[in-house]
């Protein structure tokens, strides 16, 4: 059984840092390219971030690009996102993704092999 569970989230001031897990497991872990995925209340999923296959690679929405980080452990088949200088408008449900290979950098949970069930990640004062 193919599981995506993320960790991590919670409630940081603005300026704040976090850093969000997903332990993967049920699939070949090094074959897909992981991606974060956020949805804030009211407001359409946003795609924020994709690393490949081995970790070369990484790409990153623009509302996020020089504050977060993407990156991989293919031994603990975990992927991490390192969120930095958090703002009130990054506030959303986080959740991690599975594509073969790297990214379509799509927002729409039906593109993807597998989806987490999220974390909430609240930036407020």
């Amino acid at each position: 059984e193919v599981h995506l569970v993320e960790s991590g989230g919670g409630l940081v001031q603005p300026g704040g840092s976090l850093r969000l897990s997903c332990a993967a497991s049920g699939f070949r872990f090094g074959r897909y390219g992981m991606n974060w995925v956020r949805q804030a209340p009211g407001k359409e999923p946003e795609w924020v971030s994709a690393i490949n296959t081995d970790g070369g690679s990484t790409t990153y929405a623009d509302s996020v690009k020089g504050r977060f980080t993407v990156s991989r452990d293919n031994a603990k088949n975990t992927a991490f996102l390192q969120m930095n200088s958090l703002k009130p408008e990054d506030t959303a449900v986080y959740h991690c993704a599975a594509v073969p290979g790297y990214t379509t950098r799509s927002h729409y949970r039906f593109e993807y092999d597998y989806w987490g069930q999220g974390t909430q990640v609240t930036v407020s004062s």
